[in-house]
């Protein structure tokens, strides 16, 4: 491929691995650079999001950029100045909030990390307003994605969200991040291929839609990446570059394929899992730093049923009654509906096993070919210093293990989760 991936994504003349006309995506500007203060109101300007911007950010952002953004924004337009209190929660409260706060305006201008980004994605796209973010932090990979993570009624969703119009990352500040969030988005990153190996395995199985396109977009720059993970830390601006590019592209890869796929699977949802059933007093992680450790369960996960046997399935043990006993009625209930969609009774699984027992050799190939090895996440992790082990996150190992069980209950998401516990391979995996 000739040409950066990136440039030529924006420009619109990036072939699709799947065939069709070349990839496209809503946001008109990135802007990646070793620095950009005094390019603010510029960056802004020409996106035509309004007179009469409303620029979000918290306590900590706000000290770390909003005010050069609030300054600059000034001069080319009325700003309303929305500073959320303390350590914001991404929920629907907060999103409601600021849809109050913002209802004159014209467009949002995000000025935050993952949960700011949500937030205002997230309510953007509820009032049909553009919205722009300048990042704070590597943090995670949902700049450019178009779905938000929100938590209603204590149940966490991927809700819908308004692509950004620009998203701008200037290297300066993100590498002056505190070195927990720069680690979580190392950790957002690793998950690449045990995402995609969920994605196809139930592409291959269940006949569910695929796509190579958002894969092709990471091949640049995920090597280089995973071999500098150590210089993160260092405030090397050329490894934090790589680092902005892989969660952009990361981003982009779940708005062409509308939705989270490429990008969120097994991993993922051992995560919210936790993040649903945790006890609040325990420490609080980065939503990274736990993907990073969930990624090199699902790796060694997949590593083990990779190398045996087709697996033999038996119809799912969790019912209605079960999964409302483990998660309460409420969240039960929400749980049973998501998972009822992939449960498999004794025919689903008769066919499952045919399809397994016929093609295994070959499905197994093409999940092999797509691999990163445990052992090699796990090093890239440990190199920047970043946790590995759920210990590390304040996490139980008994708790942990009872997450791996039932995380994938709570989504219709089929993943190698689910043909270890069908296959009785989950229950005494050792697995961290």
């Amino acid at each position: 491929m000739v040409g950066d991936t990136l440039e030529r994504l924006l420009g619109g003349d990036l072939p699709d691995p799947d065939g069709g006309p070349p990839l496209s995506i809503p946001t008109r500007r990135v802007a990646i650079a070793d620095s950009l203060d005094g390019d603010e109101a510029e960056l802004v300007a020409g996106l035509d999001l309004g007179a009469h911007l409303a620029v979000i950010s918290d306590d900590n952002t706000r000290a770390v950029l909003g005010e050069r953004v609030l300054g600059a924004l000034a001069r080319i337009a009325r700003v309303n100045d929305i500073r959320l209190p303390g350590r914001p929660h991404a929920d629907g409260e907060t999103v409601a909030a600021i849809r109050r706060e913002s209802k004159s305006c014209d467009a949002l201008v995000a000025v935050g990390a993952g949960t700011i980004n949500d937030l205002c994605k997230c309510a953007a796209a509820r009032d049909g307003k553009p919205y722009a973010v300048f990042a704070t932090a590597p943090s995670m990979n949902g700049y450019t994605s178009v779905n938000a993570a929100i938590t209603i009624g204590g149940h966490k969703k991927s809700l819908p969200a308004t692509a950004a119009k620009g998203v701008f990352m200037d290297l300066k500040v993100l590498a002056q991040a505190p070195a927990r969030m720069i680690r979580s988005g190392l950790g957002d990153s690793i998950c690449r291929s045990t995402a995609q190996a969920d994605w196809l395995l139930a592409h291959l199985l269940l006949d569910r839609p695929y796509r190579e396109a958002p894969f092709a977009l990471l091949a640049e720059d995920e090597a280089d990446l995973f071999a500098g993970s150590g210089a993160l830390l260092d405030g090397d601006l050329e490894a934090m570059r790589r680092l902005a590019r892989t969660l952009t592209l990361s981003g982009f890869g779940m708005t062409i394929c509308g939705g989270s796929y490429p990008a969120s699977e097994g991993e993922h949802l051992i995560s919210h899992y936790v993040e649903m059933l945790a006890p609040r007093e325990w420490p609080e992680a980065f939503h990274g730093e736990q993907i990073g450790v969930t990624t090199l369960s699902m790796a060694r996960l997949q590593e083990r049923l990779l190398e045996g046997d087709p697996p033999r399935l038996a119809p799912s043990a969790p019912d209605e009654s079960s999964i409302r006993a483990h998660f309460g009625a409420e969240l039960g209930a929400a749980c049973w509906s998501e998972f009822q969609g992939k449960r498999l009774d004794s025919q689903r699984a008769e066919a499952l096993n045919a399809r397994l027992a016929d093609g295994w050799d070959a499905i197994r190939a093409r999940l092999r070919a797509i691999a990163v090895p445990a052992a090699r996440l796990e090093a890239v992790l440990r190199a920047a210093g970043a946790p590995t082990t759920p210990e590390e996150l304040g996490w139980p190992r008994s708790f942990y293990r009872e997450a791996l069980r039932h995380a994938r209950e709570i989504r219709n998401r089929y993943t190698f989760l689910d043909l270890a516990a069908d296959s009785g391979a989950l229950q005494d995996a050792e697995l961290v």
